[in-house]
């Protein structure tokens, strides 16, 4: 008793009016066999019949309605059940029609842009009352895969044989070509150096020998780069002097001689050079 009453509180979605239209078949019937089992299998299958005629309303459906509920009175026909009701149903208003547009959106729907999980469900749901079954479904569903994903599972060592196989393995690959292009993409972003002050264009971009292209950074510490990743090198002492770079009073100028420029900014450039001979040394030193 106490089920039956925690059962009568759950709410369930009433089926739409039904006019008899071929794509309203399965949804009416659908909606009317849920809330059967859930409110109403305690009652007389007479009553389960005509509350699902009572929504049978309009257009060629009324007149059909009518004609069926004469034959019932008279005997001339006879339903014992409300699934057989819907049998009557389908048979009147879809079920050759209905077979015929799933075959055709069988044979039309593809994959694309889409997830193969998306595409599987679509394929599901159509071919659900299509009448195909195994070899015809596989050969379908080969159809709208993506020619990539079909030529590997063709080609596999153990190719699948069954529709379920198909489809549970053609899901899998496709995650896994996804997810192996998305870590593509991310390893192949600008990836920034320990240190922050130099940055790789495109990740590594190595020649031969280990060699790394820079992109920022003068690297003035040393640092080095190779397929090993970042290798920090000694640290100058700011203290010693550097022999590779002159201050500006020991440059000498080699246009005028002087010192503390250099020749590309001699102020003297109409100037010719001096150059001493060795006896002109000599001289100057009191030699002969």
């Amino acid at each position: 008793m106490l089920l039956q009453q925690q059962e009568s509180r759950v709410e369930v979605t009433r089926p739409q009016i039904f006019s008899g239209k071929m794509e309203e078949v399965s949804a009416f019937i659908n909606a009317a066999r849920i809330y059967i089992r859930m409110k109403m299998m305690e009652e007389a299958v007479t009553t389960q019949m005509a509350w699902v005629l009572s929504y049978v309303q309009g257009g060629v459906a009324e007149a059909w309605k009518d004609n069926l509920l004469d034959e019932l009175a008279k005997g001339e026909s006879k339903v014992e059940s409300a699934e057989q009701l819907f049998t009557k149903i389908r048979n009147n208003f879809g079920e050759t029609l209905e077979k015929e547009r799933k075959i055709e959106q069988l044979r039309t729907i593809k994959q694309g842009g889409r997830t193969c999980d998306e595409y599987m469900q679509e394929f599901k749901k159509v071919a659900r009352g299509s009448g195909y079954e195994e070899c015809p479904l596989i050969e379908e569903f080969k159809r709208g895969l993506n020619g990539a994903i079909r030529r590997k599972l063709a080609e596999a060592e153990e190719p699948p044989t069954t529709i379920g196989e198909w489809q549970e393995r053609a899901v899998r690959l496709d995650r896994n070509q996804r997810q192996s292009r998305a870590e593509k993409r991310m390893l192949g972003r600008n990836a920034a150096c320990p240190g922050g002050n130099t940055q790789l264009r495109g990740g590594l971009y190595g020649g031969r020998g280990g060699q790394i292209m820079q992109r920022w950074g003068d690297n003035r510490e040393g640092n080095t780069f190779n397929r090993g990743g970042y290798q920090p090198g000694p640290r100058r002492d700011p203290n010693a002097i550097d022999v590779d770079r002159g201050t500006g009073e020991d440059r000498k100028c080699y246009h005028c001689g002087k010192f503390g420029h250099m020749a590309w900014n001699c102020w003297d450039r109409n100037k010719a050079r001096v150059v001493e001979t060795p006896q002109e040394s000599a001289k100057e030193n009191g030699g002969q």
